[in-house]
């Protein structure tokens, strides 16, 4: 059986920044009130009326990273784009991307696990090719989140969290087994589905109809809802269960993580993890600060960044971490 490599990495961020300090002047909150709950300082909206969509972002992310692998678009034969905030409600933007780069009639398969989107989606890349049945694999996580915020002091407790951006890898067959993606854990719960949640416009107990017909302007609906404190203390748990399921998988210690990217949901989730496995600052990377939550493109972006920035090397041990709506949790665990 072969093993998979990510040998290619790209993403993009919308050139608007808004600030904390931004965000006071259209809702009750302040600088002081967002830095001291999530660690967020800035974060990335795309301007209304740009080219900027979940799927062209996407797109660019992309083209850095089939650029940066050394192949070429006709060598990509299977492409998955994970993200919550499609262009379209179908069809998804994987088929979005095969057009926008010409790639010939591969496979296009669009993922819905939120926050844990690019876990879940490297890792079905990583069995596609462990398997043989593909060798390079474009894989995408892009979010256009401020488009579907309340700006309000209503939503002040979750709109100030999200942010836009992408990030993309590109997955290859790998014929050395102690190198590549080692292992990845994927886990469910959804009994608790409804604590981190957008409604509309569901289709199973309000059909699109209805709400047309209702017409109603406080139907909130549409927007996020999340139970801030029940997921942090879920997310805490899942993220410590995952990664250690990931090591004892692999005979792997704490000492040997060399590099661990944790979504970036929350600073404080991010430090709790980081102290309770005994982490030096140089050996986590966070950018909540710069670009919020960014949801599936959360990894990928953060990855990126740690790799332009030289803090990951050749034969590192990199752990990736994620927990979200769902709630979905995963890991994976990569000798560089």
């Amino acid at each position: 059986m072969y093993n998979s490599k990510i040998i290619g990495i790209g993403k993009y961020v919308p050139d608007n920044v808004v600030t904390n300090q931004d965000l006071s002047k259209i809702m009750d909150t302040s600088d002081e009130w967002i830095t001291e709950r999530t660690g967020i300082k800035e974060r990335r909206w795309v301007v209304e009326g740009s080219d900027d969509t979940t799927a062209t972002m996407g797109v660019k992310a992309a083209k850095q990273a089939i650029e940066r692998s050394g192949l070429n678009k006709d060598d990509i034969d299977f492409i998955i784009f994970a993200t919550l905030s499609p262009d379209m409600y179908f069809p998804g933007p994987g088929v979005q991307v095969q057009h926008a780069l010409d790639i010939k009639t591969v496979g296009a398969l669009d993922v819905r696990n939120q926050c844990s989107g690019f876990i879940y989606a490297l890792s079905v890349a990583d069995n596609f090719i462990k398997t043989g049945m593909y060798k390079n694999i474009l894989v995408i996580g892009s979010e256009l989140h401020s488009h579907g915020l309340d700006k309000t002091t209503r939503g002040r407790g979750v709109s100030v969290i999200f942010g836009d951006g992408a990030g993309a890898v590109v997955v290859s067959r790998e014929e050395d087994n102690s190198k590549g993606i080692l292992s990845t854990h994927l886990h469910s719960q959804g009994e608790h589905a409804e604590e981190l949640v957008v409604k509309a416009p569901g289709m199973g107990t309000r059909w699109v109809t209805d709400i047309i017909a209702d017409n109603d302007e406080n139907d909130d609906s549409y927007f996020p809802h999340m139970n801030g404190q029940f997921v942090f203390k879920n997310a805490v748990v899942r993220f410590s269960e995952v990664i250690m399921e990931g090591l004892i998988k692999n005979n792997l210690q704490k000492e040997n993580i060399d590099m661990l990217i944790p979504h970036q949901a929350n600073l404080r989730i991010a430090q709790f993890i980081q102290k309770k496995f005994g982490l030096t600052d140089d050996k986590v990377f966070n950018n909540i600060m710069r670009y919020g939550n960014t949801t599936a493109a959360s990894i990928p972006l953060a990855l990126c960044e740690a790799w332009e920035e030289g803090k990951i090397n050749e034969g590192d041990t990199v752990v990736l971490a994620a927990f979200g709506s769902g709630f979905t949790w995963g890991s994976a665990i990569i000798k560089w």
